[in-house]
């Protein structure tokens, strides 16, 4: 497992954008396939984005055209762009990781942060 730490959340008007992060620690980042999940009150979490390790990017069909999932294995971090925010984007958000492959499953990932809330106000 490897620990998780997201910023990056906060309130922001319909229309706007947020940059979310997610910073690792370890040195075998590389080896990690990341993504993101968010959770609104009273729904299930749901899948949001994920990376490979070498790069390759999954989004979920309400954030695709919209977000951005990005990462840097020399820094160790993971980002979320997210722009034309929704006010159904209201969620904490999530960042999680596994050693084995992307998957839309929060059961496949073994590494959680303890997330960033998102706040879009209409």
């Amino acid at each position: 497992q490897v620990q998780l730490v997201e910023s990056g959340g906060g309130l922001v008007q319909a229309g706007g954008s947020l940059r979310l992060s997610c910073a690792t620690s370890g040195r075998t980042f590389s080896y990690y396939v990341m993504a993101w999940f968010r959770q609104a009150p009273g729904k299930e979490r749901e899948f949001v984005a994920s990376i490979t390790q070498f790069g390759g990017t999954t989004y979920a069909d309400s954030v695709k055209g919209r977000s951005t999932i990005s990462r840097d294995n020399a820094k160790n971090t993971v980002w979320l762009q997210m722009n034309n925010l929704k006010p159904e984007d209201t969620a904490v958000y999530f960042c999680a990781a596994n050693q084995q492959r992307a998957t839309r499953s929060g059961n496949d990932y073994d590494s959680w942060g303890q997330g960033t809330q998102v706040t879009v106000s209409s």
